[in-house]
């Protein structure tokens, strides 16, 4: 305030000064143009002494008084801080040591409160990921004889350091991976009763999670990972995190029903891999850990990276707040967001009342978790009942009928159609696909109506609305998919009546800044409507624009995605736009040769790819040691060799299916995508060479 007085008598003399100087160049003015200029009330400046005006003193008062009120928050705020400070060091001195020597110490009390003042290192650690036990984890010993919990799950925290060199935040859901670890830290810690069970997770600290992810994917499915990949490559620095309530990284889906069942390794229950019909030999999880980064350096690495959170459900979505709220009550906040949340199996409600000793000898086919038990029941049961006469149903099918040959599990596929696909499948060609399935050795039975299902004397007993009534071990109800819209309601999201799911433009848009896609979107197909697909071809497309328009891109959803079956090594079907055996359908067939096959089509091209817009090598078909002849075709042996079906909506072509006839799918695509009436569909099955030897 003192200044601002010395500095006033300083600049009001010159104030005054040029004031008067002012006056006296106007009144020259005047003169020297002889008219006057019209006056104007003088302003009176308070250019006197300090104290000598009324506006004077009420300026000082707001002045001081401004000082003294930034004075007094500045003195508020840096003791607040310092108080916080020292509850925060505090709160971390009082924690149990983690840090351990590097040299193998078993018993050091003593040094422990020595190492006290190192515990805010560990804060960053708490990624302890099982799988990343490298060798380096070898001499790290507990030193803590406390008889506190916490132990149990600190026994693979010491290698937190080579946790931040190499980003494997998930890896734990690799078992092969993890086993070795595992292994050397209860070797390590014999001694420890409680250290017995290193594999459990570990303790949930707030510090595991960011606290904020510009690229928010909701599900890890495949979905999310052609999303995660499409951002990063339009937006090479950012930071995309993955959730999923699945404890594995992600991967594809299709292998689960195909490829696995036909491994001849007695391990690929573990290590998940498989061979494609040209041999090569592949995992079913799309990259490998060392892709990812771990969850907690997500915000602080330097050109950003995909980050995977496990084993965490998101249970409420604020899309005014722009965050979301996991199963443990941690929130995330988020820039933008894809909800590809998939969706779960069906099951029948007979199945549902029928008690607890039918729903424990019940399958529901969807996940890792699924394959290996369903694995495990075909290994120590002898009769399964396959329920659902679709794609998931039929492979199955023929997978364990495949396996029986070997064994004596009985393998039964019941159904309400007529036949096998028979909702996708013109009636002839079910029938044709039905022979071919009980020549797998299934035994199907069709036009089955479910009544109930009960457990008696140690059998599962099935009976149908006929009367007939069938014994089994185990149930797999392979029945459809309910697509999950939990977040509907918590963030006032629309779900589509007709077809379920989350409904969207055709930007896959279901608000500005919230995108769906995968088997939960709902979306409008400029050109034939508004649907809802549950195939991997559609995972991998919808997820790659959605991760586009998640960066700008502002494209529509045109691509007419396509999806594909296989009954054997013999016969496959690929597939694209509306397929429904309830439509007008048009086939054109031709005498197959030896390279009409799935098998011969992928040694062919030297991929797995089972189409253009697969990019991370999808599944297809194994290759079976020992191929049987395909079974005699009804009717005609030779009818249904190969093919085209075209599907028709007011004559013109919405549907085609492609059977026995590979890497043609352009060209039904640009059929579709024309949208025009066809007077000879000869001609158009010309299109795709099919009469080619």
């Amino acid at each position: 305030m003192w200044t601002c007085k010395n500095l006033w008598k300083k600049l009001s003399p010159l104030a005054r000064s040029s004031s008067t100087l002012c006056r006296q160049n106007a009144r020259g003015v005047v003169l020297n143009n002889e008219r006057r200029l019209p006056l104007v009330p003088q302003a009176h400046m308070s250019s006197g002494t300090p104290g000598s005006g009324g506006d004077n003193n009420l300026y000082y008062l707001l002045v001081g008084a401004t000082c003294v009120g930034g004075g007094f928050y500045a003195y508020r705020t840096i003791k607040g801080d310092k108080e916080r400070y020292q509850e925060r060091i505090n709160e971390i001195a009082s924690r149990p040591n983690k840090v351990v020597p590097e040299q193998p110490i078993t018993e050091a009390p003593g040094e422990q409160a020595a190492e006290t003042p190192q515990a805010p290192e560990p804060v960053v650690e708490p990624a302890p990921e099982e799988s990343v036990g490298t060798p380096d984890a070898g001499p790290v010993v507990e030193s803590e004889p406390s008889v506190e919990p916490s132990p149990v799950e600190v026994t693979e925290e010491p290698p937190a350091p080579v946790v931040e060199s190499e980003p494997t935040p998930v890896a734990e859901s690799l078992p092969a991976e993890t086993a070795e670890p595992q292994t050397t830290t209860e070797t390590e810690s014999a001694a420890e009763p409680a250290t017995v069970a290193p594999a459990e997770v570990p303790a949930p600290t707030p510090v595991e999670f960011p606290s904020h992810a510009p690229y928010l994917l909701i599900g890890g499915g495949t979905a999310s990972f052609a999303a995660a990949r499409s951002i990063r490559a339009r937006d090479p620095g950012a930071r995309v995190l993955i959730i999923t309530d699945e404890p594995d990284l992600p991967y594809m889906r299709p292998p689960l029903s195909k490829e696995l069942w036909f491994s001849d390794d007695p391990s690929v229950v573990d290590t998940l891999r498989f061979k494609q019909w040209n041999g090569k030999e592949r995992s079913i999880y799309f990259q490998p850990p060392s892709f990812y980064i771990s969850p907690q350096d997500l915000e602080k690495v330097e050109n950003g990276g995909v980050a995977v959170l496990t084993g965490k459900k998101v249970v409420h979505m604020d899309v005014r707040g722009n965050k979301v709220t996991l199963s443990d009550n941690t929130e995330i906040s988020y820039d933008k967001c894809l909800i590809a949340t998939g969706g779960v199996p069906r099951n029948l409600q007979v199945i549902e009342r029928a008690g607890e000793e039918v729903t424990k000898r019940t399958t529901l086919f969807r996940k890792v978790e699924d394959f290996k038990a369903l694995d495990k029941v075909s290994r120590d049961t002898k009769s399964i009942t396959i329920i659902g006469g679709g794609f998931l149903g039929s492979e199955l099918a023929c997978a364990l009928g495949r396996r029986s040959a070997d064994s004596d599990l009985e393998v039964i596929q019941m159904f309400p159609e007529k036949g096998n696909m028979g909702k996708v499948l013109p009636e002839y060609l079910s029938n044709w696909t039905t022979a071919k399935v009980k020549s797998e050795g299934v035994m199907v039975i069709t036009e089955a109506l479910v009544k109930a299902v009960s457990f008696k004397d140690g059998k599962v007993e099935i009976k149908l609305k006929d009367g007939r009534l069938v014994k089994t071990d185990h149930i797999v109800a392979a029945v459809g998919l309910e697509p999950s819209v939990e977040l509907a309601k918590s963030a006032g999201l629309e779900v589509d009546s007709d077809f379920g799911g989350f409904r969207v433009n055709a930007e896959l848009q279901a608000r500005s800044n919230i995108w769906v896609a995968g088997d939960a979107a709902c979306f409008y197909d400029i050109r034939l409507g508004r649907r809802r697909v549950e195939h991997h071809d559609h995972a991998v497309v919808s997820g790659r624009l959605a991760g586009e328009n998640m960066t700008g891109a502002n494209k529509p959803y045109w691509h007419q995605s396509m999806f594909w079956s296989d009954l054997g090594p013999d016969v496959g079907y690929e597939a694209i736009g509306i397929v429904d055996s309830s439509l007008p359908t048009v086939g054109v067939f031709a005498k197959a040769t030896a390279k009409d096959t799935p098998k011969a089509a992928t040694e062919k091209s030297g991929t797995g790819i089972r189409s253009e817009s697969e990019t991370e090598g999808t599944a297809s078909s194994p290759v079976a040691s020992s191929t049987p002849e395909p079974p005699p075709v009804p009717e005609r042996k030779d009818n249904y060799g190969k093919g085209v079906i075209f599907y028709l909506r007011d004559k013109v072509v919405v549907g085609i299916i492609l059977w026995n006839v590979f890497n043609r799918m352009p060209v039904a695509r640009k059929i579709i995508k024309d949208g025009e009436e066809h007077a000879d569909l000869n001609e158009v099955a010309k299109l795709f060479n099919i009469h080619e030897d």
